[in-house]
């Protein structure tokens, strides 16, 4: 799922993105940190995305759906020319 949020840090502006303990259950390898971890001090220990480790595989995702439109976009042009 893609959200709309703000950070904690930069309540100011807000932005698009994933949260990471949801991406961690699809590619844990783009995950750093624990989900709901704390410091010592009592402070949000945030957990990390590497974003480009989702490149790849968004990349795959939309060559697949690229290649489904233009054989959807083929065969209706195949049944108008009928």
């Amino acid at each position: 799922q893609v959200h709309r949020f703000k950070f904690i840090s930069d309540s100011k502006n807000t932005v698009d993105g994933f949260i990471a303990h949801e991406v961690q259950a699809v590619v844990p390898e783009a995950i750093t940190g624990e989900k709901d971890a704390i410091n010592e001090d009592g402070s949000i220990k945030p957990q990390g995305i590497d974003q480009s480790k989702l490149v790849p595989l968004l990349t795959a995702a939309l060559q697949e759906t690229i290649a489904k439109v233009e054989a959807l976009e083929a065969e209706v042009s195949k049944l108008r020319s009928k």
